[in-house]
């Protein structure tokens, strides 16, 4: 196999952001490699096992790496960047190098990321491959305790290698290997940006979301893997429709060490250049927002029909533009509202407290619900279950309230948004109970 020489690192600008990628490979399947926790595309080629790793999966694909905003070679930001900013990422890289289409290899933490992406936007995901991911935080480190192990070396010990144990403990007697990962770990982020990190990723769970993934998946996982338990890939097998699941030996976490790194990239290749299956793009995981102005009827009986239909206008007006602000579509419109769906959670929830805000400054009370879930795609409409949860989250808002079902609240790590809980409620026509909470933005 020829020899790769490092591939140039490049940027790309989402927002005000600067998005470090490189591009490489002779394969005719895109791959865009989701990395962990922390990464640096540049060091990657400095561990010779990791560079051959890299050379053979550009063999058979063309291979776009990058790093997630706040590490690596990408900007620094004042805030934690929640899920849907890296999504937003994940698409500016793809857009920067031509992908119109490709398939999502998250590894670890990034296993999350791209099962979201994919989740979202079917029609951008050509297949989803995880391996070493997990889908709830717990799966990482299961309690407290454990976690404050980790800050505690954080603390102490940040940049010195000393965690190899902890990810790839075949190369725990291995000098340069542990160099390498001193170098790594220096580079990828700050010890400071490394326990934020930590403390927004405490709070991954996506588990709810894995039955809405619809590209074909694969999922790999080692048996013994020291740092994400084996039952979170088994969990993926098992939430995710048709997804083939290989467990192979090892306790290694790192994908490109261990005596089975080969194999792993074997089981890669056999997956993303065989036959695809066609996708129908008719269902999709959708953040659906139904809003309602709080008595409609009797504001207008008050101020009379031809001032509450003007005041109508001006309000319909205001929802289109923040829809529309905010990355949203306006699917219709409900007589004293709008049902609009976003591709992204976060998003909704700032697009429903400016539409509370402003409506408000024109006299008019409103309440708003959201829920995510998947939706089907009925022509210019939407439909399905999680478009009725959010109606019926909508109905147990108070006025100039937004309100959300737990779904929201687990999958916008990092926004900085606090949910207040309000409680179990029967939802009605919808089974079980469910979790509401007001959002203050």
């Amino acid at each position: 196999m020829p020899t790769l020489t490092p591939a140039k690192t490049q940027y790309a600008k989402c927002g005000d952001v600067h998005i470090a990628y490189q591009e490489f490979g002779s394969g005719s399947v895109n791959v865009v490699l989701v990395p962990g926790f922390i990464s640096h595309i540049e060091n990657y080629w400095d561990d010779p096992s990791f560079a051959r790793w890299l050379e053979r999966l550009g063999s058979f694909a063309r291979v776009v790496l990058f790093d997630k905003r706040g590490t690596g070679l990408s900007d620094r930001t004042n805030e934690l960047p929640d899920l849907d900013q890296r999504m937003d990422d994940v698409r500016t890289v793809m857009d920067a190098v031509g992908l119109e289409r490709a398939v999502l290899f998250g590894i670890s933490e990034g296993g999350t990321l791209a099962t979201l992406f994919a989740a979202s936007h079917p029609e951008r995901a050509h297949s989803l491959i995880l391996y070493g991911a997990f889908a709830k935080f717990k799966s990482w480190y299961a309690t407290e305790k454990e976690l404050q192990g980790l800050f505690d070396y954080i603390d102490t010990s940040w940049g010195s290698g000393e965690s190899i144990p902890q990810f790839a403990p075949s190369k725990q007697d291995d000098p340069a290997f542990k160099q390498w990962w001193g170098k790594f770990e220096r580079l990828g982020a700050s010890p400071g940006a490394v326990k934020a990190l930590m403390h927004m990723n405490k709070q991954i769970d996506i588990t709810e979301i894995l039955p809405s993934v619809n590209v074909p998946s694969l999922i790999i996982h080692r048996r013994n893997d020291v740092t994400v338990d084996v039952e979170a890939g088994r969990l993926f097998a098992e939430r995710i429709p048709d997804a083939k699941y290989v467990e192979l030996s090892g306790a290694d976490h790192i994908p490109w060490v261990g005596d089975n790194a080969d194999q792993i990239l074997d089981e890669i290749a056999r997956f993303i250049t065989g036959e695809w299956r066609p996708v129908e793009v008719d269902r999709v995981l959708s953040t659906v927002m139904f809003t309602d102005i709080v008595n409609s009827t009797g504001q207008a009986a008050e101020i009379g029909d031809q001032d509450w239909r003007d005041m109508l206008q001006r309000h319909d007006t205001v929802l289109q533009r923040q829809v529309g602000r905010f990355r949203g579509r306006v699917v219709k419109n409900t007589g004293d509202g709008v049902l609009a769906t976003f591709d992204a959670p976060a998003r909704a929830i700032r697009c429903a407290a400016a539409i509370r805000d402003e409506v408000g400054r024109l006299g008019i009370s409103t309440r708003v619900g959201l829920h995510t879930g998947e939706i089907e795609l009925i022509e210019a409409d939407v439909g399905g279950i999680a478009v009725h949860i959010a109606a019926r989250v909508m109905g147990q808002a108070r006025t100039d309230e937004v309100w959300a079902s737990r779904t929201v609240r687990d999958l916008v790590v990092g926004s900085g948004f606090r949910f207040n809980a309000q409680g179990t409620h029967e939802l009605k026509g919808i089974p079980g109970d469910w979790e509401l909470f007001s959002i203050e933005v």
